[in-house]
């Protein structure tokens, strides 16, 4: 017997599930990235991305609902990359000037990593017909793309100066 024939809509599911897992992960690492972070900016903009997050997750619950599937994650090798760079940074910087630039500059890899994901999930949504699903994940993509944003203005406003300084 031959094995059943892959489908877009299981690599849609198989990404989503991967999205799933990096987006309950980052909700774990924003609140330490906080608490690690010198500038008042940095910190509000990583807790006010913690609760975006709660929402991307609770949207992403939506999209396996729509689908009957269970919420569930897959391990995803990137996220837990990112992470433990970030958690490095943490660790090899802390008490430096330099260690808001260098958490900073690991968010922002994060949120490059989801803003790719979101991208291809919402052209898969569309493909498959899932309008729906295409409209929550566009929402979390115009988040995701408003944090880097933010985050590129607070580096360039003051903490790579702050950095470079020391």
């Amino acid at each position: 017997m031959a094995a059943k024939q892959k489908t877009l809509e299981d690599l849609f599911l198989e990404t989503l599930k991967d999205i799933y897992f990096a987006e309950k992960k980052i909700l774990v690492a924003l609140p330490k990235m906080a608490k690690a972070a010198n500038s008042d900016e940095l910190r509000a903009a990583f807790e006010k991305h913690e609760a975006e997050t709660q929402g991307q997750v609770e949207r992403l619950e939506q999209v396996f609902e729509m689908m009957d599937k269970p919420a569930r994650g897959k391990t995803c090798p990137a996220i837990l990359g990112l992470v433990e760079e970030g958690q490095e940074v943490m660790k090899d910087f802390k008490g430096h000037e330099a260690l808001d630039a260098g958490l900073l500059a690991g968010a922002q890899a994060v949120e490059h990593y989801e803003i790719s994901r979101y991208g291809t999930l919402i052209a898969w949504a569309n493909q498959l017909g899932m309008t729906d699903a295409a409209a929550l994940l566009e929402e979390t993509l115009a988040e995701e793309k408003n944090t880097d944003k933010a985050l590129t203005k607070l580096a360039e406003a003051s903490l790579n100066q702050i950095a470079e300084a020391a």
